[in-house]
């Protein structure tokens, strides 16, 4: 493979940027919905299918399983094709399949069905980050925080449209398929503003990650472990440590949520202001103190405080990854999008699993420490991440 990546050897045509940014949005709305909509019905699909914890968190793993073999295909599709089809098939697929997941009766076929979503979900996370990508370099302006806020405020949107309906006992399937309306008619509304681009058409169909990929797609792993872990281990730690009680348990990881969707509003405007390298390490940095805070708390109110403080750093970190994947030179920008992709999901996946493990053998406090050192890494290699790069990086 040619050292050299055909970045946007490209042809690139937009309808107008303003209309790409707003297409980008949508993509991302989509994508936030489209999973949150599915959160909702899976007790349903328990009782349903008559299945045990045990075989619905098999079932369940179908989704990851379908979202990372797609999120390494896409990487290679949109070097050939571009992201536009594959955002208009990834979010169209998930909208359709949205309502057979209320209809499958076997586990077998609910299985094939979270496959299908997932896949579908995972090629549309990475087309619609190159897509993002793009667009930003086209405006020579930060814009990816703002995007993935959207998927934020989609995945918000999604629980509570599907939950209202739910609560009208109106059916499954009755409550699944105005929501797969919304998300067709969104896609519909960004096909035509999306921007058509090929890169490197005579590329190669795979590439490792390399050079400064790596470290990028380690420290996205490590933000999303740790997102991952607050998700599913916030509240034992809280009630755990008797700060708060079971029935408030959930209140960390909403005040995190919050927080980080916030900042990500915000944070194109601050990186702008203050870099790409400010941006990485003050934020890293914050998250850290949030842990601290965190583990030290005597009250509930300081630990809240805690969660925000890691909302608040860690929210642009992401963001920042996604930005320097698309401008460095190591390899072409959507294989390492797909790679940062990949890596920040499978760390997401497996952010849990690593906790519980640590867990079981120190306390679920010392497990949090870890991941405490783990996110050290982030403002340690700001520096290293978002190094300026040579001149003739084209």
């Amino acid at each position: 493979m040619n050292s050299r990546p055909n970045l946007l050897a490209s042809r690139a045509t937009a309808p107008g940027l303003p209309a790409a940014r707003l297409a980008t949005r949508l993509a991302f709305l989509v994508a936030g919905f489209g999973v949150a909509c599915w959160a909702p019905l899976v007790p349903f699909a328990k009782q349903r299918l008559g299945v045990d914890d045990g075989v619905l968190g098999l079932l369940l793993l179908c989704i990851g399983f379908g979202s990372v073999i797609a999120m390494v295909v896409t990487g290679a599709l949109s070097a050939r094709y571009g992201a536009k089809p594959i955002i208009v098939a990834g979010g169209s697929g998930l909208a359709v399949v949205l309502p057979l997941l209320t209809i499958v009766s076997t586990p077998l076929t609910l299985g094939i069905a979270l496959l299908a979503f997932g896949a579908f979900l995972g090629s549309l996370d990475v087309a619609m980050n190159i897509h993002a990508v793009d667009v930003e370099r086209a405006e020579a302006r930060p814009l990816m925080s703002g995007f993935h806020a959207l998927f934020s405020v989609g995945g918000f949107a999604g629980a509570t449209v599907m939950t209202f309906l739910l609560s009208l006992h109106i059916g499954m399937l009755a409550s699944a398929l105005p929501c797969a309306v919304l998300m067709l008619v969104a896609i519909a509304a960004a096909r035509s503003r999306l921007i058509v681009s090929t890169h490197a058409s005579n590329g190669p169909l795979f590439a490792l990650p390399r050079g400064i990929v790596f470290m990028l797609a380690a420290l996205a792993a490590i933000t999303f472990l740790v997102e991952g872990a607050l998700l599913d281990w916030s509240a034992l730690l809280v009630t755990g440590t008797g700060l708060v009680s079971a029935a408030h348990g959930g209140l960390g990881y909403i005040s995190f949520s919050i927080a980080m969707t916030a900042a990500r509003f915000g944070g194109d405007a601050l990186t702008a202001r203050i870099g790409d390298r400010a941006t990485m390490f003050w934020g890293g940095l914050l998250a850290t103190v949030g842990f601290v805070v965190l583990l030290t708390a005597p009250t509930a109110p300081l630990a809240m405080s805690g969660f925000v403080l890691i909302g608040l750093g860690a929210s642009n970190v992401v963001p920042v990854l996604f930005r320097r994947a698309g401008s460095q030179c190591a390899m072409p920008s959507t294989f390492a999008v797909a790679a940062i992709t990949t890596t920040g999901y499978a760390g997401h996946l497996a952010g849990p699993a690593g906790v519980g493990f640590i867990a079981k053998a120190v306390g679920l406090p010392t497990a949090f420490w870890v991941l405490a050192a783990m996110f050290c890494l982030v403002p340690a290699c700001a520096h290293l991440a978002t190094r300026r790069l040579p001149q003739d990086c084209s």
